[in-house]
């Protein structure tokens, strides 16, 4: 036989182990925000751009489509170039950082748009100065490098990395973490409540007797406390006396 469940009997499950949902999704958001708050490094962002475009010697000339391609085209390569030894070491060297080029390299990101001559540098670091830094240092070791490079010399500085007055960490974000542990939580809670309803054989009322055996309840024992029990032995015992002391009045 097929068992079905109602939205009825879900709610009941549900409120049934409503305590248990609600101790882990304070558990998991609390647990979250002392996590982000207090044991995760804060890392700060900042970029430098530069325009990849004619060459100084170009200037006066008119723009044509080839060159735009031209220099599409080259920001692949530079973007390349740019994380590279051979710009890294020098960003290392003048900026006295402690750590390996591969360290370095995976505190930067070049990205640039869908056929824009614009590149964007991000760095990122514990110390948003640091992080300001390197990216300024990197795009400046670039320019200056490129026309030993490449032979050529089209790069030109859009806008340096700037800290400002009150820098705010772009990781972690405490207030999504905590809302992602809310949810994580709730899931976990109300799967919890199911999985133990449904592992939980114990017959509990006279319509689990018919569920399970396909019968119908004749009767049902009830429960009596002690109390309950007590009271009818003092109520017995009351009418006991009365009974016998009617049978000698009647002596």
């Amino acid at each position: 036989m097929e068992e079905t469940i109602s939205l009825k009997e879900i709610f009941e499950v549900l409120k049934k182990r409503m305590l248990l949902i609600i101790s882990l999704i304070i558990i998991a958001t609390v647990t979250s925000g002392l996590i982000s708050y207090f044991y995760l490094t804060p890392i700060y962002q900042s970029t430098s751009q530069f325009l990849v475009n004619q060459n100084e010697q170009e200037q006066n000339m008119n723009y044509n489509v080839n060159d735009i391609r031209t220099n599409v085209e080259l920001i692949n390569t530079y973007n390349v170039i740019i994380k590279s030894p051979a710009i890294l070491d020098d960003v290392i060297a003048e900026l006295d950082l402690n750590m390996s080029n591969d360290q370095l390299k995976d505190k930067l990101q070049v990205s640039s748009e869908q056929n824009s001559q614009v590149v964007t540098v991000t760095a990122t670091d514990p110390d948003p100065v640091q992080a300001a830094a390197i990216a300024n240092a990197t795009v400046e070791i670039f320019q200056s490098k490129i026309p030993t490079l490449m032979n050529v010399n089209n790069v030109h500085i859009l806008s340096q990395a700037v800290v400002g007055t009150n820098p705010q960490p772009v990781k972690p974000q405490p207030l999504l973490n905590i809302a992602i542990a809310f949810v994580v939580g709730a899931m976990v809670g109300v799967g919890l409540a199911f999985l133990l309803e449904y592992m939980d054989n114990t017959i509990k009322n006279e319509s689990d007797v018919e569920q399970i055996l396909g019968v119908p309840v004749l009767g049902v024992i009830s429960n009596i406390s002690e109390q309950d029990l007590g009271e009818h032995r003092t109520t017995r015992s009351k009418t006991g006396t009365r009974s016998s002391g009617g049978e000698s009045l009647g002596a």
